[in-house]
């Protein structure tokens, strides 16, 4: 890929995975800091715990939302500036400046979310039969158990498994990594969560709190 567009693709990705949604609606609804409710979080699932369910849905729509147009528009970008060397490594380079955005924001001093909806919606973008089965496993791990933590790392470990056997090899070397290295990453941003959970401290939705 050339230097330049490389750079623009890459820029582009992290400034709009690095919009902190979660943060800026609870802000703007509630005259609120997001980040001093609950996990400290400014990720859906920490919205929703603050006691705004609404914000919280939208909350995940908007982070996947990024994801995905950060990845439309390394293709859009490549086209503008003529015939692609590699589109796939475009879109790969793309999704892990989203998420690397959306998880180390420059307007938040670098500390931000977890990942799971920004990378859902990367991965919708690049292999969304793939994205739509990890998104099943995440609600029926998530209905059975009601921990959001252990349904994302559940959903995070099917999901490179299931596009890779999906694209039966036709991916780039950058993207096969890329498409690995992203969920190993939410995976752990949860340490904490995964200490929690064997541990036997997770919080658990549904269950009332101390």
């Amino acid at each position: 890929m050339p230097y330049l567009p490389g750079l623009i693709v890459a820029v582009l990705a992290y400034l709009l995975g690095s919009i902190p949604f979660g943060f800026l609606l609870v802000l703007a609804f509630r005259r609120e800091d997001i980040r001093t409710k609950g996990s400290g979080n400014i990720g859906a699932t920490n919205v929703v715990r603050s006691g705004a369910k609404g914000l919280g849905a939208l909350t995940f729509l908007l982070d996947a939302v990024k994801g995905y147009a950060a990845v439309l528009a390394a293709g859009w970008i490549l086209a503008s500036m003529g015939p692609p060397p590699s589109l796939q490594n475009a879109q790969a380079l793309a999704a892990i400046f989203a998420i690397l955005g959306h998880m180390y924001p420059v307007w938040l001093r670098f500390k931000g979310g977890k990942g799971v909806a920004t990378a859902f919606g990367v991965f919708l973008a690049l292999s969304p039969v793939a994205a739509l089965l990890g998104l099943a496993v995440f609600l029926i791990v998530f209905g059975v158990w009601r921990f959001v933590s252990l349904a994302s790392i559940v959903s995070a470990i099917v999901f490179p498994i299931a596009a890779l056997r999906l694209a039966h090899g036709q991916t780039t070397p950058l993207l096969t990594a890329v498409t690995v290295f992203i969920p190993l990453l939410v995976i752990v941003k949860h340490h904490q969560n995964i200490t929690r959970l064997l541990k036997g401290t997770e919080y658990r939705f549904g269950k009332a709190k101390p």
